[in-house]
C-alpha cells in the first residue's frame, strides 16, 4: 500500500503538519504588517470622536509595534500547534497532592510552550493597554496646549503615570494568576514579616504618591511657574507620580521627591506681583547736607514718576568707613513689559546722571597721608 507523500512521517510528524506549519509563518510574516495597520483603524474609531483634533497616524504609529508583537505571537502559536511531536515529550514529572494523595503529573514541552505564549500574549495585549494611554494622555495635552489654564498641563502628565501605574499593577498580578496559577490574595496574606518589610520599603513612595495628590489639590504651582525649594530655584516642568522636574536657569534638571516639594519651604516666584531691588550707593565726604538732600529728593523723584518702579524709598542710610551711604529701595512689577535687568540699569545710569548734576562723587576706600605734627624740641 503506496503513503501518500504529505502523509510520510518524519521526526514524528507528517510533511503535511510541517508544510500547514512553514505555511502558516510565512503568511503571518507577510500580511503582519498589513493586518496590524487595519487592527489600529479599527480600534482608533473608538477614539475617533474623542481624538478629532488628532490625526489617526498618531494612533496607529503607538500601536503598530505591540499590534505586530502580538500578531506575531498568536501565527507562531497556531503553527507550532500543527505539530505533534515534540510537543508530546515530557518536560518533567512532579508529584501533586490531592486531599491527601500524591498524584504524578507528567509536565509536556507543549504544555511548558503554553505557558510561555499565554505570557507573551498577555504581555503584548498590556502593552497595547500603555500605548492607548500615551494617545489618550497625547490628545489630553493637545487640548491642554489651547487653553490659558496650566492646571491640566500640570494635570494630564500625572493622570499617564497613574494610569500607567495601575495597568502594571494588575497585569503582574494578572501574570501570577493565569499563568503561573498563583493565588494572590494567598499571597499577600502570607507574606507576613516579609509583608512589614515590604511596606516599610514602600513608605517612602505613598509618600511621594501622597505629595502628589496634595499638589493637585493645594496647587502651590502650576507647570511654568518659577519656584526655589532647598535653595534650588527653577521652572516646573512636570509633576510626575513620585517626583516633580525643575529646570534651572543654567538648563540644570532637578528631579524633586513630590514629598519634599511639599514638606519643606518652598517660594513660588512667580506668584510675586513685584521685585524688590535694594542696594546702596556711597557719597564721598566731601558732598555737603544741601546736595545729599538734593540727591535724594531726585533719586525719589525719578523713581516715582518711572512706570518701572513703585514704592521708591530713598534715605541717608549710614556713615561707612570711606563713604556716606545713601539706601535705595523700589519694587519692579511683575510684568512682561519690565524686564528686571532692563530695569535695573536704567535706573543706576539715572542715579549716576544725579549724582554727578550735583556735584557729588561716588566714593571708594582710600588712604590718606597726615604729616609729622611734633613740635621741634627746644634746646635751651
Amino acid at each position: 500500500m503506496e503513503v501518500n507523500f504529505f502523509d510520510q512521517i518524519f521526526w514524528g510528524n507528517t510533511l503535511k503538519q510541517y508544510a500547514f506549519f512553514i505555511g502558516i509563518i510565512l503568511i503571518g510574516l507577510i500580511f503582519k504588517r498589513i493586518v496590524s495597520r487595519i487592527f489600529s483603524q479599527l480600534i482608533f474609531r473608538l477614539f475617533r470622536k474623542f481624538a478629532d483634533q488628532v490625526n489617526s497616524d498618531t494612533f496607529i504609529a503607538l500601536l503598530l509595534k505591540p499590534i505586530e508583537f502580538f500578531l506575531s505571537l498568536a501565527t507562531l502559536y497556531i503553527a507550532i500547534n500543527q505539530l505533534k511531536h515534540p510537543l508530546n515529550v515530557t518536560f518533567f514529572h512532579y508529584k501533586k497532592t490531592v486531599d491527601k494523595l500524591k498524584i504524578d503529573e507528567v509536565f509536556t514541552i507543549g504544555e511548558f510552550i503554553d505557558k510561555v505564549f499565554l505570557f507573551l500574549i498577555l504581555l503584548s495585549v498590556f502593552w497595547i493597554a500603555l500605548r492607548i494611554v500615551d494617545f489618550i494622555t497625547h490628545v489630553l495635552l493637545v487640548r491642554a496646549a489651547k487653553t490659558k489654564n496650566k492646571a491640566d498641563d500640570q494635570l494630564v502628565p500625572f493622570i499617564k503615570e497613574l494610569l500607567k501605574f495601575l495597568i502594571a499593577f494588575i497585569g503582574f498580578f494578572v501574570l501570577l494568576g493565569y499563568v503561573f496559577e498563583v493565588n494572590a490574595v494567598s499571597l499577600i496574606t502570607g507574606l507576613g514579616i516579609g509583608g512589614i518589610a515590604i511596606a516599610m520599603a514602600a513608605k517612602e513612595s505613598l509618600e511621594n504618591l501622597l505629595g502628589s495628590f496634595l499638589i493637585f489639590l493645594d496647587k502651590p504651582f502650576t507647570v511654568g511657574d518659577v519656584v526655589k525649594v532647598d535653595g534650588i530655584e527653577g521652572t516646573i516642568e512636570r509633576v510626575g507620580f513620585r517626583s516633580t522636574v525643575l529646570r534651572s536657569a543654567d538648563k540644570t534638571t532637578y528631579i524633586i521627591p513630590n514629598r519634599s516639594m511639599i514638606d519643606g519651604v518652598l517660594e513660588n516666584l512667580t506668584l510675586r506681583n513685584a521685585r524688590r531691588v535694594k542696594f546702596d550707593i556711597g557719597l564721598t565726604y566731601e558732598t555737603s547736607n544741601e546736595s545729599i538732600r538734593q540727591i535724594i529728593a531726585d533719586i525719589t523723584s525719578y523713581l516715582t514718576d518711572s512706570p518701572a518702579t513703585t514704592d521708591a524709598v530713598v534715605a541717608f542710610d549710614s556713615f561707612g568707613d570711606s563713604a556716606l551711604n545713601i539706601q535705595v529701595v523700589y519694587l519692579v512689577p511683575m510684568q512682561k513689559e519690565f524686564d528686571l535687568a532692563k530695569v535695573k540699569q536704567e535706573v543706576n545710569f539715572n542715579i549716576i546722571d544725579i549724582v554727578k548734576r550735583n556735584g557729588s562723587e561716588f566714593a571708594y576706600p582710600t588712604q590718606r597721608s597726615i604729616g609729622d605734627s611734633t613740635p621741634a624740641k627746644n634746646d635751651n
